[in-house]
């Protein structure tokens, strides 16, 4: 077992919180250039081609019996609706403020959680979720009056990903991370490219696909699947290396950290009111994490051997 080392945990996740924007970024730019279907193809054909030679040379295990087959083609198909909302998204929505409203998925999470796999959640934590999705409210309202329902599509990516999440964690114990995406991009790649060969382009053109892309495209698309790919090792490696409570709060420097970039390449900035509404979910978001570490160490303090219920987490 890896011993905890947080420095290196918390510099992963922080390279996560750049890369993963620096490759929404990339997609926004290509969101008018290059067919959805086709980018989605290459976005997971390189995580493939990256991963299947790492688990080769380490020997990691990627055979799956079918109860944790069929959960993994479940989330594949997620993760593909997932990863095709956002790119839409952007091409409609600044960077930031897509990546905000899409942050509202640890909300649904919590409420997820408590409705659906019965997890106990206190009150405290209700309204923090409450406040939460009203600060991505404010962040929706203003690109809904200029882009209409495009600007609920990243709040389709959050429901998503929540759901992602929730099958994710039911495998989780009994398969290998860069295992599984590694089978996931095979997956992916597999289900999307007879869709690309054999419906034609004029019925569906964002299954189409360009050969005659300009070299910069190109480079372009396997640069998102290398980013993507990247991204994802980076977010467990520091999982390896620090406890989900110490690197949790970490991923919310992505919101600042889109901003800047969205700022730096496109020129824009949330507004007033969007800006009130991402520091609201930043701040409803990080209470939730900081108040679930505090109800932890109370609960890690009870002895033992004390006969009494545990305290509902809050």
């Amino acid at each position: 077992m890896t011993q905890d080392r947080p420095t290196i945990g918390i510099a992963l996740m922080l390279g996560f919180c750049v890369v993963a924007p620096v490759g929404d970024a990339i997609a926004k730019i290509l969101s008018d250039k290059v067919a959805l279907g086709q980018l989605l193809l290459l976005r997971f054909g390189v995580q493939a081609l990256v991963l299947i030679p790492i688990i080769a040379m380490t020997g990691r295990i990627w055979r799956m019996n079918r109860r944790i087959f069929g959960f993994t083609l479940l989330r594949t198909i997620m993760h593909i609706l997932g990863i095709g909302m956002m790119v839409s998204a952007l091409y409609y929505l600044p960077l930031a403020d897509a990546i905000a409203i899409a942050f509202v998925m640890p909300f649904i999470m919590l409420l997820l959680g408590h409705y659906v796999l019965g997890e106990e959640v206190g009150m405290r934590r209700m309204i923090a979720c409450a406040v939460g999705f009203a600060g991505t409210l404010l962040v929706i309202q203003p690109s809904f009056q200029q882009v209409g329902w495009p600007a609920l599509l990243p709040l389709g990516v959050a429901v998503n990903f929540a759901l992602f999440m929730l099958v994710t964690r039911k495998i989780a114990k009994e398969t290998d991370p860069i295992g599984l995406q590694a089978v996931s991009g095979v997956m992916a790649v597999a289900l999307m490219l007879p869709l690309i060969v054999l419906i034609p382009s004029t019925a569906v053109p964002m299954l189409s696909w360009d050969t005659a892309l300009p070299g910069t495209t190109w480079t372009l698309l396997l640069t998102i699947g290398l980013l993507g790919t990247l991204a994802h090792l980076l977010m467990t490696w520091s999982l390896r290396y620090a406890p989900s409570a110490t690197v949790a709060p970490m991923q919310y420097l992505e919101i600042p950290i889109a901003t800047i970039i969205g700022f730096a390449v496109f020129g824009d900035l949330p507004n007033a009111m969007a800006s009130v509404g991402i520091a609201i979910v930043i701040a409803s978001g990080l209470y939730i994490v900081f108040r679930e570490q505090a109800m932890s160490r109370q609960l890690v303090s009870v002895p033992v051997a004390t006969p009494r219920a545990a305290t509902p987490a809050e």
